[in-house]
């Protein structure tokens, strides 16, 4: 099955083993021609790599956020212009047909930006994939 575009957001802890287990299948599932990362360390930077081992010539869309110190520099095809956060974050899911989110903790988390970018991707009425640490694996659609 492939998907034209796919969207991502993730701690910037990075991902536990299961979530980048689940991501890789999510990968290999879908098969997107583009995908839209916010170029944060951990996380974002991870999922940078899964997508350049897995997906045959991804185009990969960077969206890099305002504070330098947390930036991890990805090589994409596209680099959009720096934004805050939130910002950058609602680019991402306008971009995208479909969101994968790989947070920090099992429960909603005010203040989180991922959870911040998945309720957006709800507002849109995008599907959803959210894979917790534990590897939990939940879809919204």
């Amino acid at each position: 099955m492939m998907l034209t575009s796919l969207g991502f957001s993730g701690t910037q802890d990075g991902m536990s083993t299961k979530q980048k287990g689940g991501v890789w299948n999510i990968l290999q599932t879908f098969q997107p021609k583009e995908v839209h990362h916010g170029d944060c360390v951990g996380s974002d930077e991870e999922f940078h790599y899964l997508c350049r081992v897995l997906v045959p010539q991804p185009f990969i869309h960077v969206h890099p956020p305002s504070n330098p110190s947390k930036r991890a520099f990805c090589k994409g095809d596209f680099i959009y212009e720096v934004m805050p956060y939130m910002e950058r974050n609602d680019d991402i899911v306008f971009y995208s047909h479909a969101l994968v989110a790989t947070p920090k903790r099992s429960e909603v988390r005010i203040g989180s930006g991922t959870w911040a970018t998945i309720r957006r991707a709800r507002k849109k009425g995008i599907p959803i994939y959210i894979i917790y640490p534990d590897g939990r694996f939940e879809q919204e659609s």
